[in-house]
């Protein structure tokens, strides 16, 4: 095949990794596309954990097509490195040996510690051509999470914040509803969908008694995405440095997991509690939150709160990427800002870099990485 072909066939896995990004956590979101004559006779993508990974989904496909042997001969085009090791679900490499691939070609090598490599040698120990790179930057993009948790130990933390012109966020009465228009309402849903846990501080919980649920209705989602992402909603976080969570606050309800982080529990009633010692202001030790990420699965985390928590994060350096989404209205001077963050010279400023700007309707969606980090 010619470089051009194998660009076009890894956009294919790429496109069918994209369609498991709604539910595959802790697992990638990784996609496979197997070819055979210049004609895409298979596709798969990551099923829930403990179900079939991309590899299998696209043998099975192909087999279905064009009988047992159908793979025998053909080109597998993976997002990720197959995986080498037994875990809930048989090795991947053993599966495309089996089945007689002849080529493997991959976007990026796995660094979990239990892959690491040892795919792409196995395959090749078995005689098949291995490529690695092709489509890298894209599958980069698409697995940040999962490869950031592999790396550093912890997922990608975003931080959603919904501000005006002049960068306020609500009255300074705490009217915030709404600041955006409908379609960057419901690209905030979508980005819901596809985090594992969203997370947010007391203080926004006593103002606004915020659900961070999936809605059916708002999300912008074909029907199996939809499908996909309602069976697997993010977990949900309150950080609580007093347990002043109300027992009967929304957060509290739905089927999605509960997890307040405090350092005292109150009473409110939450699936899991867990203790975290407070910095000297009182507030959640940030340092241990990410101690205690560290210990968890969750790929991508999404942070939706108020100025106080977000500017902390960023201050601190724990913030991936920002995601704004900016209204053409101004609220005026009283109004509550984007964060709070007390700096005194000009040469304090965090430093953002625009990764993208996407017009929603009226508005801006303004997708920005911290330049300097501080921590990870």
């Amino acid at each position: 095949m010619t470089p051009e072909q194998d660009r076009a066939f890894m956009d294919c896995a790429i496109t069918a990794g994209q369609r498991a990004r709604y539910w595959s956590a802790p697992n990638p979101p990784v996609g496979c596309a197997l070819v055979k004559e210049g004609v895409v006779i298979g596709e798969g993508f990551t099923q829930p954990a403990g179900d079939a990974h991309a590899e299998a989904m696209a043998l099975q496909a192909a087999r279905e097509a064009g009988g047992t042997g159908a793979c025998r001969g053909a080109t597998a085009f993976v997002t990720l490195e197959p995986c080498s090791h037994q875990g809930r679900t048989g090795p991947c490499v053993a599966a495309l040996i089996e089945a007689g691939i002849e080529r493997v070609v991959v976007a990026v090598e796995d660094p979990n510690p239990q892959v690491a490599g040892q795919g792409l040698s196995q395959l090749r120990e078995a005689g098949i051509a291995v490529e690695v790179g092709i489509g890298a930057e894209a599958v980069e993009q698409d697995l940040a999470g999962f490869l950031l948790r592999m790396r550093r130990g912890y997922g990608r933390i975003t931080v959603k914040i919904a501000t005006s012109l002049d960068g306020r966020t609500a009255m300074a009465s705490g009217e915030s509803q709404w600041i955006t228009g409908e379609l960057a309402r419901q690209d905030v849903q979508r980005l819901r969908a596809e985090s594992d846990l969203i997370v947010t501080g007391v203080g926004t919980v006593l103002a606004d008694d915020c659900r961070l649920t999936l809605r059916s209705d708002a999300l912008p989602l074909s029907d199996d995405d939809k499908v996909r992402a309602l069976a697997h909603p993010p977990a949900r976080m309150v950080l609580d440095s007093r347990g002043r969570t109300p027992s009967d606050a929304q957060i509290l309800q739905g089927e999605s997991a509960i997890l307040v982080v405090t350092q005292s529990s109150g009473d409110a009633p939450t699936t899991r509690v867990h203790p975290l010692p407070a910095n000297p202001e009182g507030r959640i030790d940030l340092a241990e939150w990410i101690a205690f990420l560290r210990t968890q699965t969750y790929n991508e985390i999404l942070v939706e709160a108020g100025p106080t928590l977000s500017g902390a994060l960023i201050r601190e350096g724990w913030v991936d990427r920002l995601v704004l989404y900016q209204a053409p209205k101004l609220l005026g001077d009283s109004a509550r800002p984007l964060v709070t963050m007390a700096l005194d010279r000009l040469g304090d400023a965090v430093e953002l870099a625009f990764t993208e700007v996407t017009r929603m309707g009226s508005d801006l969606r303004i997708i920005a990485a911290p330049l300097r980090r501080g921590q990870n």
